[in-house]
C-alpha cells in the first residue's frame, strides 16, 4: 500500500512510518491486509476496510474510532 503524504501531517507521518511510532503498527497491519484502504484529508489519515470507514488518524489529536475492527484493537 501506498500512501501520498504530500498533505499528510508531519505529526502523523511521524508516529505512522518511524518504527519507534504509536500508530506503526497499524501502518504493519495494513500493509498485511488487501480490504484496507487509506486516503489523506485535511492533514488526517482515513482508513476504510471494505469500503466503511473504520478509523481516523491525526498526528496531534485523538484517534477516531468510526467502527470496531481488528486494527482499531492497536490501539490499546
Amino acid at each position: 500500500m501506498t500512501i501520498d503524504t504530500t498533505n499528510m501531517c508531519s505529526h502523523l507521518q511521524r508516529k505512522l512510518f518511524a518504527p519507534d511510532g504509536v500508530y506503526y503498527p497499524i501502518w504493519q497491519a495494513m500493509q498485511a491486509a488487501d480490504e484496507i484502504t487509506a486516503v489523506v484529508r485535511s492533514r488526517q489519515l482515513h482508513i476504510y476496510r471494505n469500503g466503511k470507514k473504520i478509523l481516523i488518524l491525526a498526528g496531534k489529536a485523538q484517534p477516531k474510532i468510526i467502527r470496531q475492527d481488528p486494527i482499531t484493537d492497536l490501539l490499546r
